[in-house]
């Protein structure tokens, strides 16, 4: 059976061990015939017009790039041009109208860095890690037009441990595409494929995150807090006010003990100890305003954080509920 001609449309690199997999191993399987990304956007702090990880891919081996600013009826034009068997949606960054799901023969699948119906939403990865998930993982699924609630055919779990934060969270699901994609377009195109609905009733959803999210209430339990911690590291992070300055927490854990929420009972090598609603949080990296992410040991013999001291906890923001996030 021929390889199946495959638009893929995505614009983060969260996608690029499934593109390396479908130029490599997954030729015979599929071929991307072109992609759709994002347009350039300024970069960094000089804001220079950059091309995303997907563009420079597709570049770098000659397969045609579109970049709509938005999905018209000129992009639909182009995209029905290609004749593709499947589109392929991962972290696109555009709501597609039925007409683009519809243009392909077989339709358009996307995956979903979360266990479905879990997490619905914008901010997955960082959600299942903020909640304390022991595992989380991708699922291929259909799309419709209702927010990520389209059948599901397959998904790949990954484990998440008390030292992940989303950024290798977000490594191991990208991986995880891959044995997933292997799995799952070849009984596409042999027509085997079976999409069970979701369980709709157990849905949970999140929101894209802020800047406003990265905030702690030290009467919370530790677990919970070394989790929020650990799910929004390395965006938008969690920073501490200590003693006139901004802390940046990288990584936390949950210790047996109690203590004062928010009041700092010391620190060594293997972290800072502050108190909460239960337990102790102990915090493993940290970073101070224009200084780098540094484990604790580092950070503390420069930085005197004096036993005593009391964080001020702020409310945190619900990441996830059981309904849509509005706004």
């Amino acid at each position: 059976m021929p390889a199946l001609k495959l638009v893929f449309l995505g614009s983060d690199p969260i996608a690029l061990p499934l593109l390396e997999w479908l130029e490599g191993d997954g030729c015979n399987v599929a071929q991307v015939c072109a992609v759709f990304t994002q347009p350039d956007r300024p970069v960094g702090r000089g804001q220079k017009i950059t091309p995303n990880a997907i563009k420079q891919w597709a570049q770098a081996r000659n397969i045609p790039v579109y970049q709509p600013e938005k999905l018209r009826a000129e992009a639909l034009d182009e995209l029905r041009g290609l004749n593709a068997d499947v589109s392929l949606v991962m972290a696109y960054g555009h709501i597609l109208r039925q007409e683009f799901i519809d243009a392909p023969r077989l339709g358009t699948l996307n995956l979903h860095a979360s266990l479905l119906p879990k997490y619905r939403g914008a901010s997955p990865i960082q959600s299942a890690v903020a909640m304390a998930e022991t595992e989380t993982g991708v699922s291929l699924m259909r799309i419709v037009r209702e927010l990520d609630a389209g059948p599901v055919a397959d998904v790949e779990t990954v484990p998440i441990t008390q030292t992940d934060t989303a950024l290798e969270i977000e490594s191991k699901l990208a991986t995880a595409c891959v044995p997933l994609l292997a799995r799952n377009l070849p009984a596409l195109a042999e027509g085997r494929s079976v999409f069970h609905e979701q369980e709709h009733t157990s849905a949970t959803f999140c929101r894209r995150l802020t800047k406003a999210d990265g905030v702690l209430d030290f009467t919370h339990p530790a677990k919970a807090l070394a989790a929020r911690i650990n799910g929004l590291f390395p965006w938008p992070a969690c920073i501490a006010e200590i003693g006139g300055q901004p802390i940046k927490f990288g990584l936390a854990d949950a210790i047996e003990g109690e203590s004062e929420p928010g009041v700092i009972i010391g620190g060594s090598d293997d972290g800072l100890l502050i108190g909460t609603g239960q337990e102790i949080l102990r915090v493993k990296r940290m970073q101070r305003a224009g200084g780098r992410m540094l484990p604790a040991g580092e950070f503390l013999r420069g930085v005197t954080l004096a036993p005593g001291t009391r964080i001020q906890s702020q409310p945190m923001p619900d990441l996830v509920a059981s309904h849509p996030f509005r706004g």
